[in-house]
């Protein structure tokens, strides 16, 4: 056991209580104690309370000679309806790595949406006894980032509706001379942000008079094509009625009307900007270059050219620090950004990676968890996580349960809210055995990044010893450095030690470098074509629209871009149905859209929604306040 101040013994029982009433049974550390075990001072954070601090990016810059410790990422098998415990996997290799074996590490956690919060799948801080506590902070508001995102995005909606309907009722001259108002002297001026469209122009006059009028037209009139928008509005909630709407119906804006729609606020472009972006001048520039939509003459037209660039970098200057918390055991836990792995990345961010690398040293180790199955997740993670942030991965764990290797194996639909089917609560060793068709293929395309792939095997109470036997020869055969069954979520970290062993090993002993799965330099059909390949994919097919899209990003210069495919995370393919490791499909591209600011082009796969619904029975019956004690219960 640790000597560290700030390591806590849990006092489990058994069964395991609700994952509410363990969180609530421990009083965290003041969030000051776990600063100064990561050696921060108090000028490097600001609270947020008692039990949560912003990490300010100026540790970076005094950190920047110091070596890394060893990166890991954590992934899974394609996963049922319920979950296979990642994150909790996440926290208690951690609690392991920090509390039992005596390493300095750091967690690093994306931000729950609250969509899943109060939705289906309930909150991300992990289960059991292998926690992020406060989890109620965790899971709602946390320190703002999620709304900063909703409030920044929703902005840039606005100014493209607004300069529209601006643009219909004026003269060019008109519209110069409101952009660029008299000051007391009389006199006009550009604003700063104002250079930015006219460099890109190619105009280098300094003064509104000096512009001709055909440089006046080209400066002012942005001619938005309405039927290209691509900028939807957001907010961070399974709203299914709001997936298609109308703008523009009031009578001020008569004439005005355009069906659009909202996604939810984690699938916005400004949360892949947060998570990928590497310091604050980056993320300024990364705001700016996002994309909207595209002239009447097909030229594409970007936040800085409608002027609201610098302002959306002012929503999010707090958003860009991660937020410190802590375990049930007292390690330290970096939350920062939350796209899903499915419409999105699907990884928390680059600044809180290379913090928490910098922070615990050679030696010590950075957990970060990757979205759904290895086949989303983790491929984002190496393909574009690891590009844009220059760091390299030792090791990749990927989570199984016997009960998503045996749905793999033909066993009966796993359904949220449903009692399991008895295949899954009694010994069937052959439906095990069957299913682990689908570990070994996140086995095979993990190894082929370069890492030591590391299987976790989540334990269940009905887990059969043999049963277990069966994953880890599979594991082992399919080329896995290590397989270990683990306890964490009835234990702690104590239930993850071997795993943290295996983990230590593995990225001691790595030998290759990271290799990607494709080169960005091919185009970006040979780049989605090499992805569709590692889902086991015969062929690609792509609607007229994607056909379109693909040939108007590749026109614009945007090929050079990797790609982030929006496809199910319930099966290797497009069909949530087809499990196991299916083979001989054609994947079917019906929409390709661009991420230019965050740096990706994304193609939508087959009926994917960038808006979740609601369920018959949602969490929210189950999330209500002890109004004596002030404590949130019932959430999961």
């Amino acid at each position: 056991m640790s000597t560290s101040k700030t390591l806590r013994k849990l006092e489990v029982v058994s069964p395991v209580p609700a994952d509410i009433d363990i969180a609530n049974s421990v009083e965290p550390f003041h969030i000051s104690e776990i600063a100064k075990e990561l050696n921060l001072s108090p000028k490097h954070y600001d609270l947020y309370g008692k039990y949560k601090a912003k990490v300010l990016l100026p540790v970076l810059d005094e950190l920047e000679g110091s070596g890394d410790g060893y990166y890991v990422v954590v992934g899974g098998i394609t996963p049922t309806p319920l979950g296979e415990g990642k994150s909790t996997t996440t926290v208690g290799l951690c609690q392991a790595l920090g509390a039992f074996l005596d390493k300095k590490v750091a967690t690093c956690l994306r931000q729950p949406s609250q969509g899943p919060t109060f939705g289906i799948k309930g909150g991300a801080a992990g289960g059991g006894y292998s926690q992020v506590i406060p989890m109620d902070e965790f899971n709602l508001h946390l320190t703002g980032d999620i709304h900063a995102i909703t409030a920044a995005n929703n902005l840039l909606a606005a100014a493209i509706d607004t300069r529209i309907f601006h643009e219909s009722t004026q003269s060019d001259k008109a519209l110069l001379n409101r952009l660029c108002p008299p000051n007391k002297e009389g006199k006009r001026s550009f604003s700063d942000i104002m250079f930015r469209r006219l460099k890109r122009l190619g105009i280098s006059k300094t003064k509104p008079e000096e512009l001709t009028p055909q440089e006046v037209k080209k400066f002012a009139r942005l001619d938005i094509d309405p039927a290209s928008i691509t900028w939807r509005r957001v907010m961070d909630v399974n709203d299914r009625f709001l997936r298609k709407i109308t703008v523009g119906q009031g009578p001020e804006e008569k004439g005005m009307v355009r069906e659009t729609g909202f996604d939810i606020s984690v699938a916005s472009e400004i949360m892949a900007v947060l998570a990928l972006t590497t310091s604050l001048a980056d993320m300024r520039e990364r705001l700016g270059k996002m994309v909207i939509g595209n002239s009447k003459a097909g030229d594409p037209v970007t936040a800085d050219d409608l002027g609201v660039g610098g302002a959306l970098t002012v929503l999010m200057k707090d958003a860009i620090n991660p937020t410190l918390m802590q375990t049930l055991e007292g390690t330290p836990v970096l939350v920062h950004a939350g796209p899903f792995a499915n419409i999105a990345h699907g990884n928390s961010s680059i600044v809180a990676d290379k913090i928490a690398l910098k922070l615990v040293g050679p030696g010590g180790f950075v957990v970060t968890e990757a979205g759904f199955g290895s086949d989303i997740g983790t491929e984002k993670f190496m393909n574009i996580k690891c590009r844009y942030s220059g760091l390299t991965p030792q090791c990749a764990v990927i989570v199984a349960t016997i009960r998503a290797l045996k749905m793999h194996g033909g066993g009966p639909e796993v359904v949220a809210g449903k009692p399991l089917d008895r295949a899954y609560t009694t010994e069937n060793v052959s439906l095990v055995e069957a299913g682990c068709v689908n570990l070994a293929r996140h086995i095979s395309n993990t190894k082929a990044y370069g890492v030591n792939v590391v299987v976790a095997v989540n334990m269940f109470a009905s887990d059969s010893e043999a049963e277990l036997n069966a994953v880890r020869n599979a594991a082992l055969t399919a080329g896995a450095y290590d397989a270990v069954v683990c306890t964490h979520h009835a234990h702690g970290g104590k239930g993850a030690v071997e795993l943290g062993i295996a983990v230590q090993k593995a990225c001691e002993n790595v030998t290759q470098p990271l290799k990607f799965l494709y080169s960005l330099d091919i185009s970006i059909k040979e780049k989605i074509e090499a992805i569709a390949r590692s889902y086991g994919a015969s062929g690609v097919e792509y609607s007229e629209q994607a056909e379109k899209q693909i040939e108007m990003y590749s026109r614009q210069g945007f090929s050079g871009l990797p790609i982030c495919m929006a496809k199910t995370q319930y099966s290797f393919s497009h069909q949530a149905s087809e499990k196991g490791a299916p083979t001989g499909f054609v994947l079917p591209i019906r929409d390709v859209r661009a991420s230019i600011g965050a740096g990706f082009i994304y193609p939508l796969v087959g009926t994917m929604s960038t808006m979740p619904g609601l369920p018959t029975r949602p969490c929210f019956y189950d999330i209500d306040l002890d109004t004596a004690t002030g404590k949130v219960i019932g959430l999961s």
